[in-house]
């Protein structure tokens, strides 16, 4: 007993004792963590009346105020530049002064579009600001005056961001998603555009007494649905995983690009027929001589672009933009010059289709860079497409005809997806969804609207009163259509199509269609 009492008072003490160590060693710490606390609130509170003073007295402009000087100053002595290279074309009226004011409030105009917000409603897109832009610059008196830009410019322009978008079209075609969705997609994209180009030209030509060739060029202008509001109205629906187990999201994003194509093609295939002086077999003939000569050169010009630069070079990607863009800039433009008008298009179409099968994930990165150029010539091309509409050369019953011929030929776009989306499997609201989201115009609206004004400028003055119609129509469409189409999609995708979250698949989906 004794040492077992012995044993335990020993080892009671050795407790005491290592007790007792801990408490020395964190006391000081403590006291030592307690006095540089005091201190570093005693320096804090000492140095806080300092730092207010010194961002009050701050006597070179830091922050965001340094930012909008350096860049004000910048810009401006980008224009002392130019002005010493040009002289005039700076000033008000020249042409770079006038282009210079319709990017930069188009850029305003779409920014200011993008903050109003109101709840529970998607925002609208930006284009339609940019468009809005350009109109009021043209009709209010005291800024047209100074604000002008001759037609070669405004031509020459418009044709580089058709480019664009044919590029972006090519580039855009995923051949995976076309093989999986198949007969669908070419249904979706071919059929409803066809349809309307018809529906177009009988209205128009007992509404709008066009000829019929007339008829069918306005038709294939309104035929074309906008990639710039249905992909990312649709890309925010896929986030949230609506519609994704039926792959409508994908289905329309695809079919978008072919749809462009289509009412590409035939609207430069009617321009031939309308502004040659031969007869029709001869414009047929010539129309498809320019066809096969698009494809064939498209298709050489596509080869050499897959294996020319290498894969060991580097800066790749921008290699490949660069040779793209000025391929397909020469083929569009020079195709013109040379009075081969529908080749162009053709050619940047199967150019870049083509070198994207080669290249496969690595063209995202050629994309990203057409995007960037892209988001230079959306400003000036909806910009420019407003300028052009004046509201002093209207007449009074102009609107309302244009108005009433593109509300019919458009309920018959939106009865044909509905029929021919009735035996791809899709319910009831599924269909309703596709045929309204279907229905958004505005880029290739705004690039083949005014073309037909500048050919009838300057080959056929006795034409150009159709072509004035035809680019108030195209007006008309994008400012009706545009922002009414983005609502439906974000109004009714959330209500209509049923949801099925899956991350992964959604992952998969967005980094395939990221480049759109």
């Amino acid at each position: 007993m004794h040492t077992t009492e012995s044993k335990n008072e020993h080892l009671e003490d050795k407790n005491s004792q290592t007790s007792t160590i801990p408490q020395i060693l964190i006391t000081p710490d403590r006291s030592a963590q307690e006095k540089t606390a005091e201190t570093v609130l005693s320096e804090t509170e000492e140095t806080k009346p300092q730092t207010k003073k010194s961002i009050h007295i701050c006597c070179p402009p830091q922050g965001m105020l340094n930012l909008i000087i350096t860049n004000g100053f910048i810009l401006f002595m980008i224009w002392c530049v130019i002005w010493s290279f040009s002289g005039s074309e700076v000033l008000p009226g020249g042409n770079l002064f006038g282009l210079l004011i319709i990017f930069y409030s188009a850029i305003i105009g779409g920014k200011l579009l993008q903050l109003i917000r109101i709840p529970s409603v998607p925002p609208l897109p930006p284009l339609l600001g940019m468009l809005l832009a350009g109109f009021i610059i043209r009709n209010v008196p005291f800024i047209s005056e100074y604000v002008q830009v001759h037609t070669t410019w405004s031509s020459l322009l418009r044709n580089t961001a058709l480019t664009i978008i044919l590029i972006r079209a090519g580039l855009g075609l995923d051949p995976q998603a076309l093989k999986h969705l198949k007969g669908v997609c070419l249904r979706l994209s071919m059929g409803p555009c066809l349809m309307e180009a018809c529906a177009a030209a009988f209205f128009s030509h007992f509404i709008m007494k066009f000829p019929w060739e007339w008829g069918f060029l306005l038709g294939f202008v309104l035929g074309a649905v906008s990639p710039a509001v249905v992909v990312p109205s649709m890309l925010l629906l896929q986030e949230t995983g609506y519609g994704i187990e039926k792959g409508i999201p994908t289905l329309l994003i695809a079919a978008s690009s072919l749809d462009d194509i289509v009412a590409i093609t035939g609207f430069n295939t009617c321009m031939s027929i309308v502004f040659s002086a031969g007869g029709i077999i001869g414009n047929v003939l010539s129309s498809l001589r320019d066809i096969l000569v698009g494809v064939l050169a498209g298709t050489v010009l596509g080869f050499f672009v897959q294996y020319f630069p290498s894969g060991d070079q580097k800066k790749l990607p921008s290699k490949r933009a660069f040779l793209v863009l000025s391929m397909c800039v020469s083929a569009v433009l020079g195709s013109q010059r040379i009075g081969l008008h529908a080749s162009g298009g053709l050619c940047t179409l199967m150019l870049t289709f083509i070198a994207g099968k080669k290249w496969s994930k690595e063209k995202i990165g050629v994309q990203k860079i057409i995007s960037k150029a892209w988001n230079i010539f959306q400003p000036l091309l909806f910009g420019l497409v407003g300028s052009e509409v004046s509201v002093s050369t209207l007449e009074s019953n102009t609107i309302g005809i244009c108005v009433a011929t593109m509300s019919l030929a458009l309920c018959v776009r939106i009865l044909t997806t509905y029929v021919l989306m009735s035996f791809a499997g899709f319910s009831f609201k599924e269909k309703v969804f596709i045929a309204l989201s279907w229905m958004p115009k505005a880029t290739v609206q705004a690039v083949l609207g005014p073309l037909a004004l500048e050919t009838a400028r300057v080959s056929a003055p006795h034409l150009e009163s159709y072509s004035k119609n035809v680019m108030t129509v195209a007006f008309l469409a994008i400012l009706i259509t545009a922002p009414n189409g983005a609502l439906l999609i974000g109004l009714l995708g959330p209500k209509i199509l049923t949801r099925h979250y899956d991350p992964s698949k959604i992952k998969l989906q967005l980094s395939e269609l990221e480049h759109h």
